[in-house]
């Protein structure tokens, strides 16, 4: 089935492309015809798709372009065509494949009738995406994004996944500089904008916290004009968003001055917890299935959106129920000796210490393993400290520190422990992650629960692999 309006004449006016056949200028009639999809991989290239050539890091898709023509492809959008082409090929050429990819997108939103939940904030974004698709979909048919494909490339390929069976798409939207939010707000045109809370992350671009609510809240930019805005209202500074044009936001949390909260939390340790919620005049118990107090939070989150859909209670507490961990999140491996936390998808000190409170929930011998965390700007030293420093606090019995930057952590962590008279046997310090794998078996015991945790560029899932093969 073609997408709505994704004609090759629509989508050369959308990106201010010139549309070629077979390598000639355009002829008097082109080709009304809608595309069946839009893709980058040329892998993934099937008859009547749409090839958009972009320039990688690895690899130029302007040289796949024969080979997605011979695959059937109904058109190729790329910045130059290919060498000696002389015929055959529907082509339409643009001065920045990325920016064209962006403005398809966005046309192809304005064609469609869908809700988009747009989601932001600094951590908790794709956690929150899949607890408020699980209880939508009790209703609706959902799209959801995969994975973290959030930013300018992410967002508006999926997007351009949305076809007519889908009700309603609920999408991620990172960034990590101003301006980003409000291209991503353009593409995506939110009809429900949630708001997770407003942390340290990209302080090297944003500087600030005031910095980060400024660049978050451009989601607001291109929200639809009778769209909704849920915040978490338990945070400080998106509690300073009061109004969004003339409506009041919905808020989320704790405190029982929002409008949907919890007033009591069963933890589980690392098997979740069960809380009592309140949602306008319903009030229920819900079982949060994955681990850790922040996860109450993105249950909030959905039983607000959910309720915005006219999702019952029944609908809301199965969704929480039924919600699945994503891999690398706080992703919990039960082996026959020891509990592994499979956290290294991403750090920042927020999370980090989200991930020390989870892993302080553990009944056994508790160790940590971190890494480097990366794009935190000037003060990046004593914020690695201040992890280091939290860990010893919250009595992680086994705390090793690996990465350039985390020798703060470590450092700062042996302060705290002499300070409060802690034996510092069990603070390790390895420069990099191959040194630690030569040493792991002596350092970390049978029973232990582990949690592994750094920015994705350290590549712990080797930790976490080791462990579990051994």
């Amino acid at each position: 089935m073609g997408m709505k309006n994704l004609t090759l004449r629509n989508i050369a006016m959308a990106c201010g492309g010139t549309l070629r056949f077979g390598g000639k200028p355009e002829g008097e009639t082109a080709s009304g015809k809608e595309v069946e999809g839009v893709v980058l991989d040329s892998r993934q290239v099937k008859e009547g798709c749409l090839f958009i050539a972009t320039k990688g890091r690895q690899a130029d898709g302007h040289a796949f372009i024969p080979q997605v023509l011979q695959k059937g492809a109904a058109g190729v959008v790329c910045e130059k065509l290919p060498k000696d082409w002389k015929e055959g090929g529907n082509f339409i050429l643009v001065e920045d494949s990325f920016q064209a990819l962006k403005d398809i997108a966005a046309f192809y939103r304005e064609q469609l009738e869908i809700k988009v939940v747009g989601i932001t904030g600094s951590v908790g974004k794709t956690s929150t995406k899949e607890f408020i698709a699980c209880v939508l979909a009790k209703k609706c048919q959902v799209l959801k994004t995969e994975g973290n494909f959030n930013n300018e490339i992410g967002l508006p390929l999926t997007i351009l996944k949305i076809r007519d069976c889908h009700e309603v798409a609920v999408v991620e939207m990172g960034i990590s500089d101003f301006g980003e939010m409000r291209r991503l707000s353009r593409i995506a045109k939110p009809d429900i904008c949630v708001l997770t809370n407003i942390g340290q992350c990209h302080l090297e671009n944003l500087k600030s916290r005031q910095g980060i609510l400024k660049a978050k809240t451009e989601i607001f930019d291109f929200m639809q004009k009778d769209g909704m805005v849920c915040l978490n209202g338990d945070d400080d500074m998106l509690a300073t968003v009061t109004q969004v044009k003339g409506r009041k936001p919905l808020t989320f949390g704790r405190k029982e001055t929002n409008g949907v909260y919890a007033d009591r939390v069963e933890n589980k340790g690392l098997f979740g917890s069960s809380v009592r919620i309140h949602v306008g005049e319903l009030e229920f118990w819900a079982d949060i299935p994955l681990p850790g107090e922040h996860m109450v939070y993105n249950a909030l989150a959905a039983a607000c959106v959910g309720n915005l859909f006219g999702i019952g209670e029944e609908g809301i507490r199965q969704g929480i129920a039924s919600v699945e961990p994503v891999g690398g999140r706080s992703h919990i491996i039960r082996l026959t000796d020891r509990v592994v936390i499979d956290d290294c998808y991403n750090a920042n000190p927020v999370s980090m210490c989200a991930a020390l409170d989870l892993l302080g929930t553990a009944f056994t011998r508790k160790a940590a393993v971190l890494g480097d965390m990366f794009e935190l700007g000037e003060g990046e030293k004593e914020m690695h400290g201040r992890v280091g420093a939290y860990a010893v606090e919250k009595g992680v019995d086994v705390l090793v520190c690996i990465g350039s930057l985390s020798k703060s952590m470590y450092e700062e962590a042996g302060k705290t422990a002499q300070r409060l008279g802690i034996s510092e046997g069990n603070l390790y310090y390895f420069p990099e992650k191959k040194d630690f794998l030569g040493r792991w078996q002596e350092i970390l015991q049978k029973g232990d629960t582990v949690l592994v945790k750094a920015s994705h560029g350290m590549a712990f899932e080797e930790i976490v692999k080791r462990i579990a093969e051994h």
